[in-house]
């Protein structure tokens, strides 16, 4: 029987990931460069995109998370044909929702405060990644759970960021879309031992995606945008997760409608 404190991870590595990220974060705000206005002209419409380094930065580490993730894996026993797509795509969503603020404050105490938590929150996911690789753990319950609502709260805070910075259509829906139909993938993989749900995966994300537009042409506030987008796509997924494990009992709907009720109850108990 396997000692379960070896299915803990190497500390070295997730030392080495950590740091390596959290250090590029720590020298963004002493590199100055000029941004970049990518223009594209189409029949009958003109895209237009300012491009700046903390953007390309951003995306960097996020690959880089990934692949450390990856890496970090690699060391697990039962890792067999587990993939970094599979266990680098929560890294990669942490260190890029890391990033926006980082991106945006000042050095400050703010600035500070958001960077130790990211490196802490980073360092967790890493961990619970590492975790969930055995189905068998008896860590792999609360670990699986942790990184649903990590991977969650980090959506909330990307919807957020987007609504606030102003984002056009056209980008604003290649970014949310994408990311939710793979966290819910990947939450409805953790909660069903190992199955991949693609149709589910991608019905969420589509639904959810038509109430972003909707939403993207109301006068409300990033807040309740972000909480609304949540408060559908968390319960829809929570309640998809019912439905795979076979559940059938009006226990079904109880988690999810608590859920949807809290979030509408917060999002619109903000004002427009």
């Amino acid at each position: 029987m396997k000692n379960e404190a070896s299915l803990l991870p190497n500390s070295n590595r997730i030392s080495i990931i950590s740091a390596s990220i959290l250090l590029i974060y720590a020298l963004i705000p002493f590199i100055k460069s000029p941004g970049q206005r990518i223009q594209i002209q189409l029949p009958g419409l003109f895209l237009q995109y300012d491009f700046e380094f903390g953007t390309l930065i951003a995306v960097l580490v996020a690959a880089m998370a990934a692949l450390g993730a990856d890496w970090l894996i690699q060391t697990h026993p039962d890792r067999k044909k587990h993939s970094f797509v599979q266990h680098g795509f929560v890294p990669a969503l942490t260190t890029w929702v890391i990033g926006v603020p980082l991106n945006t404050l000042s050095i400050g105490t703010e600035w500070w405060v958001v960077f130790a938590l990211g490196g802490i929150l980073l360092v967790l996911v890493l961990i619970a990644e590492y975790i969930v690789v055995n189905p068998n753990s008896a860590a792999y319950v609360p670990a699986s759970l942790g990184l649903t609502v990590v991977s969650f709260s980090l959506y909330l805070i990307l919807a957020i960021a987007i609504r606030a910075g102003g984002f056009r259509l056209f980008l604003m829906l290649p970014a949310l879309i994408p990311t939710l139909g793979l966290l819910v993938l990947r939450s409805l993989y953790l909660s069903s031992n190992g199955k991949w749900h693609w149709f589910w995966a991608l019905g969420i994300a589509l639904f959810v995606g038509q109430i972003a537009i909707g939403l993207h042409y109301l006068p409300i506030q990033s807040l309740t945008f972000g909480l609304i987008l949540v408060g559908i796509a968390y319960p829809l997924t929570t309640f998809v997760s019912g439905l795979v494990e076979g559940r059938i009992s009006a226990g079904l709907w109880v988690e999810p409608l608590f859920l949807f009720i809290f979030f509408m109850t917060m999002a619109f108990l903000i004002k427009a």
